[in-house]
């Protein structure tokens, strides 16, 4: 590309036209009281006085796939790698509530997570990790409950307190809706769910996240980094209205609510969409909410680099584009790191990508110096106007979706996807007509053909969970069994909170097909057609 041939257009991926220069002048009078210092409200500038030079951000590998077992063993290397945390991947199946010898389930069995349908997979899958020992982050929704009950099964097997588990379940079913599909029942029974884990964990889990509020699936299905932030804010103040409406006072559980957002590729614009961020959920936490706690107004978020920037083109380049929105992440403030290897555009990573991912992050923490300091990039006149942008932006979209009557009626209504997919269109327009460089897609190309060894499911893989399953009914109490799977059943008819009998079923090894099924008898199946 010739400098003849450069783009005219200066731009964020959100459309945040950037000057030429940005000078002292672009500075706001009330810099200081709104950015103020780390651990200090409005949080502008890191949630803890000491951020990284205290402790380092969680490294986190998002990883599973096939069975229990083979997960297992992947746990334990990305341990010994210097992995801080684990992030487990589910198969679809387990998303959906099937167990691993449903009819529905035969094709995606442990294709793009691990398989886990009982007790004894999830004992397995932690076999040798004590679970007091380790943070463990679960991306899983709709049946989200049931896993969370699984995880506490074998706490109490281990002989850990489960008071003592330290980690996340993901439990976000609205961008379910939004953006990725994974729902099983409707809306309102969904989110009965969704807070009853809020409830229990706040009663019965303290240092168990119960649910992390996801950006990430939103934005990558085409939204842009303003609309991530409001779009997954309007989904957490619908879930906090929910949660009071049980009674809790915000105080109560605020400080247990965390955040998943994406690293995209648009450096600045993602550094200070983190900072914008902190900064807007504190002023919502005070002022809509009421929080007198200051842990009750910090964001806590997880943050994952972009899968849909990773390339099967010169898969190679995506070593480089995820370092890049590591650092980001980095500089942004984030709690805990996920980097995604560079041949997932492929298959699912590979031993040798998945350690080149947490080096990245390895090298930022150890060589790059950017931990040397807290918030360096503060003062820069460029980044404060993005951050000041940026917070402006959201709230007029958050604005205008409490007018429309919150988070469910923006969904119901088709509001919140038309805007997804208007910014999606708009970008895959500019990368189709090379007014947006993509380095090996529509410039740069090459005809590469050594592309990396990918990973492979093994083919058997099916047949042995189906056979697991049946051993595990065969020996089983029946009338025990079916005595839980109806006390639940009963208790879906009634308001109580759920996870106390859904725990009961799975320690008497109800699978998760079961359970699902019963509470699909109760509260029906959303098909996704139409609005709800």
């Amino acid at each position: 590309m010739s400098n003849s041939e450069r783009k005219t257009k200066f731009e964020t991926l959100s459309g945040i036209e950037a000057k030429r220069v940005y000078t002292p002048d672009d500075a706001r009078e009330d810099y200081n009281e709104r950015s103020g210092f780390p651990g200090e409200y409005p949080f502008t500038r890191g949630i803890q006085p000491t951020m990284y030079r205290g402790r380092l951000w969680t490294m986190r590998q998002y990883a599973g796939y096939a069975s229990a077992d083979e997960s297992n063993a992947r746990y334990k290397y990305l341990l010994a790698q210097g992995n801080t945390g684990l992030s487990v991947a589910f198969d679809l199946p387990t998303q959906t509530g099937y167990d691993s010898d449903d009819a529905m389930a035969l094709a995606e069995v442990g294709k793009v997570g691990v398989a886990i349908a009982s007790l004894d997979d999830m004992a397995r899958l932690f076999d040798g990790i004590p679970l007091d020992k380790v943070s463990t982050s679960m991306t899983i929704n709709s049946t989200a409950a049931i896993l969370l009950a699984l995880y506490v099964a074998v706490a109490k097997k281990q002989g850990v307190d489960p008071r003592q588990l330290r980690g996340t379940v993901q439990n976000d079913i609205l961008k379910e809706y939004i953006a990725r599909g994974t729902y099983i029942f409707p809306p309102a029974p969904s989110m009965r769910l969704a807070t009853d884990i809020v409830e229990y964990c706040a009663r019965e889990l303290p240092n168990w996240n119960p649910i992390s509020i996801s950006g990430y699936h939103i934005r990558e299905a085409g939204a842009t980094a303003v609309q991530e932030i409001a779009f997954t804010f309007a989904n957490a103040i619908a879930y906090v209205e929910h949660t009071l409406a049980r009674g809790l006072a915000f105080d109560d559980f605020a400080s247990q609510l965390s955040f998943f957002f994406v690293a995209q590729l648009d450096f600045l614009e993602e550094i200070a969409k983190f900072r914008a961020a902190r900064r807007l959920w504190a002023k919502i936490a005070r002022g809509k909410f009421g929080a007198h706690k200051a842990s009750s107004m910090m964001l806590r978020f997880h943050t994952q680099t972009a899968g849909v920037s990773l390339t099967a083109q010169q898969p190679r380049n995506n070593i480089v584009r995820t370092a890049i929105e590591a650092l980001a992440a980095v500089l942004g403030g984030t709690q805990s790191l996920h980097t995604n290897s560079y041949d997932e555009a492929l298959a699912l990573p590979s031993e040798e990508s998945v350690q080149v991912a947490l080096r990245t992050q390895q090298i930022i923490a150890a060589e790059a110096g950017a931990t040397n300091t807290i918030d360096p990039v503060a003062g820069s006149y460029y980044i404060e106007h993005l951050t000041d942008e940026i917070e402006t932006r959201v709230m007029e979209y958050i604005e205008k979706i409490e007018r429309l009557g919150g988070a469910l009626r923006a969904i119901e209504t088709g509001f919140v996807m038309r805007e997804i997919g208007e910014s999606a269109w708009k970008f895959a327009s500019e990368v189709e007509t090379n007014q947006r460089i993509v380095v090996g897609v529509n410039e740069f190309k090459t005809n590469e053909t050594n592309a990396p060894k990918v990973l492979r499911v093994n083919p058997r893989m099916q047949a042995e969970q189906a056979a697991r399953l049946a051993t595990l009914r065969a020996r089983r109490d029946p009338a025990r069994v079916e005595n839980v799977l109806r006390a639940l059943r009963d208790a879906a008819r009634g308001s109580a909170n759920l996870l106390p009998v859904i725990l009961d079923c799975v320690e008497n090894d109800a699978t998760l097909g079961e359970i699902c099924n019963v509470l699909r008898g109760e509260f029906g199946e959303y098909r996704g057609a139409g609005v709800f």
